[in-house]
């Protein structure tokens, strides 16, 4: 069993480093399209620790949270452009917010109905859950770090993470033919898909990003200063004793920071990459977190798809609701709804499907989601432990 520090960062890397291969190889990718990425950079490194080719105890797996999940949260935010989310209008924003509250009522709801079930302690993972079906991965494991969600809740919650929201577009998509007949029962204001064709922005691609060097270790420089300046800035704030930690105020003002920097000339680091920089560090922590999980504790997954698929049923109910009282078109419905559950990987897709042209919206709703998904997880979070 690997014990050293300096060794179990080689195979976490090495483990890293593989699966983001083959997930980006033309031959391999398409293994990915069920179960992504990032399932596997979570799920291989638990199995090592379980098999015992690593130690799951050591004070490494704390240091790397503890200190690159901030770093890594404030790349992840710096293409933020709210100004490009704002022109979206009212309709559209209402209807992601919508959507969001749809998750916390329903995960809150699964939670009360579920837990003599799954145990009360699964409050943080419902918490956790929402965080990445109001924003995405980066912001349920900002949250599960937040609230110190226990491993034996997080892992079989990233089942549900991983099951739900690809069952959940497939049905979207399905439903596109549904679109005129729902528009005409919901007398939808379509002249908000012309708004849309007129303030289409384009968000700045990091897959065309050019990496270099320089580029890697200015942005690494800028995430550290970030992500330190939170820390400091958390120590001097006041504890809520089973509420709100140091860490959890670490977690909200780095992600207010990343969202500040973004205004700020820094956001250029985006054009070497920072993206992409900010993703590799958040991976990395993902296989920290995964050494120290037991593939044991995955054995309620099947019981929580059910919960899972019950939250979205609710968000689905909610969604319909909002869209009734403000004649939205379905379009919208499913974009904020797929930018609520997918994430950015499939909003644009579903978006572009109901309309094409527009994917731009998805993509910036699911954008939107990223910067308020770490706060909405810990809001709901605290509502299921209330529960």
């Amino acid at each position: 069993m690997i014990t050293n520090p300096l060794l179990i960062v080689v195979v976490l890397i090495t483990i890293e480093a593989f699966v983001l291969g083959l997930s980006r190889h033309e031959r391999t990718k398409r293994f990915f399209n069920f179960l992504p990425a990032v399932f596997w950079i979570y799920f291989l490194p638990m199995l090592a620790a379980t098999f015992g080719l690593i130690t799951a105890k050591s004070p490494l797996y704390g240091m790397i949270t503890t200190w690159l999940l901030p770093a890594s949260l404030v790349l992840l935010l710096l293409p933020v452009d709210m100004k490009a989310i704002l022109k979206l209008g009212p309709t559209a924003l209402a209807m992601f917010f919508i959507g969001a509250a749809g998750i916390m009522a329903g995960a809150v709801l699964s939670f009360a109905l579920f837990k003599p079930l799954v145990g009360p302690e699964f409050w943080s993972g419902f918490g956790a859950l929402s965080a990445s079906w109001t924003g995405g991965s980066a912001n349920m494991i900002a949250v599960k770090e937040a609230l110190s969600v226990p491993d034996t809740v997080f892992a079989p919650m990233v089942i549900v993470d991983t099951v739900v929201p690809y069952l959940w577009m497939g049905f979207m998509i399905a439903m596109v033919g549904l679109q005129p007949a729902f528009d005409r029962w919901n007398r939808s204001d379509r002249s908000i898909l012309d708004h849309f064709g007129e303030q289409a922005v384009k968000h700045l691609a990091t897959s065309g990003s050019r990496r270099t060097a320089a580029g890697i270790l200015l942005a690494l420089v800028v995430a550290f200063a970030g992500g330190g300046a939170a820390h400091l800035i958390a120590r001097q704030l006041p504890l809520i004793r089973d509420v709100v930690t140091t860490y959890t105020w670490t977690i909200m003002i780095v992600t207010l920071i990343g969202i500040l920097l973004s205004f700020s000339p820094v956001r250029n680091l985006e054009r070497s990459g920072a993206t992409r920089t900010g993703y590799d560090l958040l991976y990395f922590v993902l296989t920290a977190i995964g050494a120290k999980a037991s593939v044991a504790s995955i054995g309620s997954a099947l019981l929580l798809i059910a919960a899972g698929m019950l939250i979205v049923a609710v968000h689905a109910v909610v969604l319909l609701i909002g869209a009734r009282l403000m004649k939205a078109p379905l379009f919208l419905v499913a974009a904020a709804s797929q930018a609520n559950i997918g994430g950015v990987a499939s909003a644009p897709v579903v978006a572009e499907v109901y309309h094409p042209g527009l994917a731009s919206v998805g993509l910036l709703l699911a954008i939107l989601g990223n910067i308020v998904g770490t706060w909405l997880g810990i809001i709901c979070a605290q509502l299921c432990r209330m529960v």
